[in-house]
């Protein structure tokens, strides 16, 4: 039996989200306080306790959404189970792949909350409101939504942005081209085809502002050996070396985040559990999409969660 522990990305957010595991878990309390220190402010409060169209806010669910996640991480810790012992490989859906770094100690605590800070302000900032969308096709592949996205460029930006299971892509760019994307995509036989609520269309070349922000920023912070190899998105492949690390992290903001092919590898090179580690259930969901085999898939973002998963 080969274990990969995978971190979730933005859109899995709630209010309350980690306050049980804060409560039951002294490990669990220590990371939101270093998060809350790191960022000069409680983003804890916000987090248990907040309002949830500020907690959606980029900026605020990026840092937020990694606390929870290495908050159950060190909650699996204090019940002795560890990153570098039971698990082969760590990956992350977008931001989540910050927190997959932090827990397989290539990046520290405060230096990922404050890299997560930037980067959603970065991301946010990076088009002015209105500019940009993102759109879910539903029922096409990877390939049939690069062509829709293609078709509807149209001298715009329309790119393929979450390659998130065999038959859920996501595109995103100039607004007017999402928009002919989700148009072209109905007519090409997709289940459903909308437009996401985002703020901003991530994952495509109008990000290229925050990519130079967070080249500055990553060359600013140390970068370790990671204790288990990180399934990077945008390569979808194991990864330890940390200039490379740093290099694939600027790529990441501007490139397509290849979750189908990375669950893919993970399966290839012989994982047959995959343990989503924080809030929410979406990378589960979309595992078992992927993997054509017997997989078993844990959700661990609670004191009963991770009670159970020491077995």
């Amino acid at each position: 039996m080969s274990r990969a522990f995978v971190f979730p990305g933005q859109g899995a957010q709630t209010i309350g989200m980690g306050r049980a595991l804060a409560e039951a878990y002294p490990a669990a309390r220590a990371v939101f306080d270093e998060v809350d220190a790191a960022l000069g402010e409680k983003l804890s409060a916000l987090i248990w306790e907040g309002d949830i169209a500020e907690l959606t806010l980029t900026q605020n669910a990026q840092p937020a959404l990694m606390a929870t996640s290495i908050a159950a991480l060190r909650a699996l810790e204090a019940e002795g189970i560890t990153v570098a012992k039971d698990a082969a490989f760590v990956a992350g859906h977008s931001l989540g792949e910050y927190s997959a770094l932090c827990a397989a100690g290539a990046l520290g605590l405060a230096d990922t909350a404050r890299l997560l800070r930037i980067r959603g302000r970065a991301m946010q900032e990076a088009t002015p409101v209105g500019l940009g969308a993102m759109a879910a096709l539903l029922g096409l592949d990877y390939e049939a939504a690069m062509a829709v996205a293609a078709e509807a460029a149209q001298g715009e930006v329309c790119q393929a942005a979450n390659d998130n299971d065999p038959a859920q892509v996501v595109v995103s760019g100039h607004k007017a081209a999402v928009e002919r994307a989700v148009e072209i995509a109905k007519a090409r036989g997709a289940k459903r085809a909308l437009i996401l609520p985002v703020s901003a269309p991530f994952h495509c070349a109008l990000m290229q502002p925050a990519a130079h922000v967070m080249a500055e920023a990553l060359a600013a912070v140390v970068i370790e050996k990671p204790v288990v190899p990180v399934v990077v998105n945008v390569r979808a492949e194991a990864v330890t070396e940390p200039d490379r690390i740093r290099d694939l992290l600027v790529a990441q903001v501007t490139g397509a985040v290849r979750w189908r092919e990375s669950v893919m590898w993970m399966e290839g090179a012989g994982v047959t559990e995959f343990w989503e580690i924080g809030a929410g259930k979406a990378l589960s969901g979309m595992v078992k999409r992927i993997v054509t085999g017997d997989v078993v898939t844990r959700a661990i973002g609670t004191p009963d969660d991770v009670v159970a998963a020491k077995g």
